[in-house]
């Protein structure tokens, strides 16, 4: 029997074998290694994913686990958790388009295939405020989320700056209703403006204090390489040209007339610290320090961008 019909033959036999979380959770991780599913979507473990789902789909609290392991579940319950660990196995999604959400910054956002799934290491700096850089943070009166996808970074800037305006854009419309909604499950229709745009093309004059953005910077050589569940986002998101850089260098190129007297950009690369610096010499980066390391965000003041 080939691996796939196993797994198959697992499901279908599951349903009056399985009576609480505790063996749902260890069907659900069996499930997930023998699949060899690809996670990094909001966990980046087996186990993790599987808790994750099985306490989504009964509406308990995601942070407790432990109280329900050994709750005994209703045969319909049991039934919807194994049809979305079945959607997670056959049909590759990540988790975050089965439950459509995902959380960032402590925040909870709606998300579906129009965007990529919210994991910007901007978020956590966002939450400090660039104070080292930003003379005054509550002098802040005028931010930009450019490449802004489901929105989430625009929630996220303003929250962390109660009293800036913020403008949100994005080439795609598909990302823009996917971000709109998100402006409008947190009441901020009044400070988030959403603009569609190829980067700064149709923001006319604005400038701002900050600027904040989480391009495309995929390789095409990683584009080919990518697992299923990535290749479940859109390519528009996440294809950055052949060295990954052709849409940060259209940033760099264009920031500047965007910028007020001391502001900043702030950029998120990956893990393409090398690259970047080699193809961009010119360019004094300042590598900010995030939770997963420090070669991930770069800043740029101002005077440091071409004219």
């Amino acid at each position: 029997m080939s691996a796939a019909a196993g797994t198959a033959a697992a499901f279908a036999g599951a349903g009056t074998a399985l009576q609480t979380v505790r063996d749902l959770l260890r069907f659900a991780v069996s499930r997930f290694q023998e699949a060899a599913l690809t996670f990094g979507h909001g966990t980046d473990n087996a186990f993790d994913e599987a808790a994750y789902l099985i306490l989504h789909t009964l509406h308990l609290p995601l942070d407790r686990l432990e109280p329900f392991l050994d709750a005994r579940l209703l045969p319909e319950e049991v039934d919807e958790i194994l049809g979305v660990l079945s959607r997670r196995v056959h049909e590759r999604l990540p988790a975050a388009y089965i439950t459509r959400e995902a959380w960032l910054a402590d925040h909870r956002f709606y998300v579906d295939e129009r965007v990529i799934v919210p994991r910007s290491h901007i978020a956590e700096l966002i939450s400090e405020r660039f104070a080292a850089w930003l003379p005054d943070p509550d002098s802040v009166l005028r931010a930009l989320d450019l490449c802004t996808g489901s929105g989430c970074l625009a929630v996220v800037l303003a929250h962390a700056f109660p009293d800036a305006q913020i403008d949100a854009c994005d080439l795609s419309p598909q990302a823009l209703a996917v971000a709109r909604r998100n402006v409008q499950d947190y009441g901020l229709e009044g400070r988030i403006e959403l603009l569609e745009s190829d980067l700064f093309a149709g923001l006319g004059g604005r400038k701002y204090e900050l600027i904040v953005s989480n391009p495309p910077y995929v390789t095409a050589a990683s584009m080919r390489a990518l697992p299923t569940e990535y290749r479940k986002e859109p390519e528009l998101a996440l294809a950055g040209g052949e060295d990954g850089l052709d849409v940060v260098r259209g940033i760099l190129a264009q920031a500047r007339p965007h910028l007020s007297g001391r502001g900043i950009l702030v950029v998120e690369v990956g893990d393409a610290r090398e690259l970047v610096e080699a193809a961009l010499p010119d360019y004094g980066f300042t590598w900010l320090e995030t939770s997963a390391g420090d070669g991930l965000v770069f800043l740029l003041e101002r005077d440091q961008l071409p004219a």
